[in-house]
């Protein structure tokens, strides 16, 4: 049985990409990783990924292609603007058994892969507070509740699209196609409202074609949380800390990433882990002085 990690990506997020990537060979040097590409412009991020971390490119490239262009089929341009945004779906039919999928907005901080292990347990999970801290908010119309097209208890499980698990095979071709066609003719269902795109349609594929489904931080005492947005977390030794418990990762979700951004020199240290100390202070001064680079 295969085992790993999708990523999707293409050369506008290599930074991001290579910090996602350091944390996850920091912590684990030998798990399966494919790159699902965002767009054509991907061969810059997927040489660096593949000569830093043995990140291998999707192997079906076509299926990617006939599946963007199933989705432009299906969703009007006005409701779904980005279709390349659908692509990380595809993980349910790549050569991996069992996967978890991570957006590069984020850094881990353990083997992320040994989560894995609850997919003995369910046929899919997540690990984010979404549907406590904001609830329907970025998923589902306030239409969704009031007709009962899923019970309170369905709706305890929505999540972030950032970070979650899932085994090949649970949802087909034809199911996710019917569930798509469902979603299209019904965008009453959704809350797009602060420019949210893959994040409701999958939450509503999952609900509805996935019964056993698990989150990580719904233990006794519950689990820590992941959104950069928080300013409870402690820092010690590269690692973030909520209440004492380690993260297994931080999600910058909804947050440019830039300088003065929260936990921002955090993010600094996995993106120029393996680029020295010299290199780090070198990158630091051509952008906070162009002209004196200019100038050496």
């Amino acid at each position: 049985m295969s085992r790993g990690i999708y990523i999707v990506a293409n050369d506008r997020v290599i930074d991001n990409a290579i910090a996602l990537l350091n944390s996850i060979r920091y912590y684990d040097p030998e798990v399966t990783i494919y790159l699902i590409p965002f767009n054509e412009n991907y061969h810059k991020v997927a040489e660096q990924l593949s000569t830093l971390h043995k990140v291998q490119i999707f192997p079906d490239l076509e299926l990617i292609d006939k599946f963007t262009k199933r989705i432009g089929e299906i969703f009007d341009r006005d409701f779904l603007a980005l279709p390349n945004k659908m692509r990380k779906l595809v993980a349910w039919f790549g050569p991996l058994d069992e996967f978890i999928y991570i957006d590069t907005d984020i850094v881990v901080f353990e083997k992320i892969a040994d989560n894995l292990d609850k997919l003995s347990e369910v046929d899919f999970f997540c690990c984010d507070y979404h549907h406590a801290n904001d609830k329907l908010r970025n998923i589902f119309s306030p239409f969704v509740k009031e007709q009962q097209l899923f019970s309170d208890a369905q709706l305890q499980d929505v999540f972030n699209s950032g970070f979650w698990a899932s085994r090949k095979g649970v949802i087909t071709e034809e199911q996710m196609d019917e569930a798509l066609r469902e979603c299209a003719a019904h965008r009453e269902y959704f809350d797009f409202s602060e420019g949210v795109t893959d994040q409701p349609i999958l939450n509503y594929l999952v609900l509805k074609l996935i019964a056993k489904r698990g989150n990580l931080v719904k233990i006794p005492g519950g689990g820590p949380g992941s959104w950069a947005g928080s300013q409870s977390f402690q820092q010690q030794d590269y690692a973030l800390y909520d209440r004492g418990q380690r993260l297994k990762y931080l999600h910058w979700a909804g947050t440019r990433m830039k300088t003065g951004s929260p936990y921002w020199q955090l993010w600094e240290h996995y993106r120029y882990l393996h680029e020295g100390k010299f290199a780090f202070i070198s990158k630091l001064t051509r952008r906070l002085f162009p002209f004196v680079a200019a100038r050496t």
